[in-house]
């Protein structure tokens, strides 16, 4: 399975304030400020992931904050939901968290027979919290005030809003090797074998629904994991083989990614797992340095004048 695609490595999305994006992912929902650095095309925007102690794949959730930017649109040609799996016996301390911290949110709901919250962030970025069917053993990132109990784990799933599911569907299956595992009514959840976790995309086939508009509260990206180089070239060679614009390998400095759109209309990236966050920073220090690409480290101080204050 080492050749195969490995679930979501991370979902990438957009946001306006920084230091309130960092206080309710940190504080809030009490997940782990895995790196801290800036947007390789814009140095004056930070680029923070989320995750757990590691940066494990499919833990990771980025954010490029854009001061200002104006609010995004959910529709279709969109990624427009991020699940996050939550362990069972939880709901009732997630309900009483997100009421004390004044989170929009809404009451239980269910879909495919397992119980979730649906979020919204600062921004407006819709986020679900999933009891999972199947038990996740996924080790947390623990704070003083949730614990591993009720702690999120990482990514259950994906949604992906489309007019038409099929060329989207052809992706998923014919490229990715993803399963049809269930369907209900417009939603058709999608799922691969080859890891337990974050390894579902659910394609929402809603016909007249207008696009989107990806801007602050938005998905920018979705990133699917392998494990390495080779890997990642192979696929590369399977995106120019049914003739759609993939990019170059690029050196993110964490992983090497390329990206292409997929026919619903949705930026991919695929993304590996090497060489991980412990390569400029160790993991007991991981997030709390502003860790610059190399071609801007000559830049550092004026770029520390210009960024934002986060705490």
């Amino acid at each position: 399975m080492e050749n195969q695609i490995k679930g979501i490595h991370h979902i990438t999305a957009i946001a306006g304030n920084a230091k309130r994006n960092v206080n309710f992912y940190t504080n809030t929902l009490g997940l782990h400020l895995v790196k801290k650095t800036v947007n390789f095309d814009d140095p004056s925007t930070y680029h923070l992931y989320y995750g757990d102690k590691t940066g494990s794949p499919g833990t990771i959730l980025t954010f490029f904050p854009w001061e200002g930017i104006s609010a995004g649109r959910r529709g279709a040609r969109q990624a427009t939901e991020i699940g996050y799996s939550i362990p069972k016996g939880s709901l009732d301390f997630w309900l009483k968290r997100l009421e004390d911290h004044n989170v929009i949110y809404n009451k239980v709901a269910e879909k495919f027979g397992e119980q979730y919250i649906t979020v919204l962030d600062p921004d407006g970025l819709k986020l679900e919290l999933t009891v999972a069917k199947n038990e996740d053993t996924r080790t947390p990132w623990e704070t003083a005030e949730i614990k591993a109990e009720n702690a999120i784990k990482g990514f259950h799933n994906i949604t992906i809003t489309t007019n038409k599911i099929q060329p989207t569907a052809d992706i998923l299956t014919g490229v990715f090797g993803y399963k049809l595992l269930e369907q209900n009514v417009n939603r058709y959840r999608y799922i691969t074998d080859t890891v337990d976790n974050a390894n579902i995309v659910d394609l929402v086939e809603v016909a007249g629904e207008a696009a989107g508009h990806v801007a602050g509260g938005s998905v920018h990206h979705v990133a699917f994991r392998v494990s390495d180089e080779k890997t990642l070239m192979e696929y590369r060679d399977k995106i120019v083989a049914l003739g759609l614009h993939i990019t170059e390998k690029i050196d993110r400095n964490y992983f090497y990614s390329l990206y292409f759109r997929e026919p619903g209309g949705v930026l991919f990236e695929i993304a590996t797992d090497n060489p991980g966050f412990a390569v400029d920073e160790p993991v007991e220090e991981l997030g709390t340095h502003l860790m610059l690409p190399p071609q801007y480290e000559s830049h550092r101080a004026a770029i520390e004048k210009e960024l934002p204050q986060l705490y």
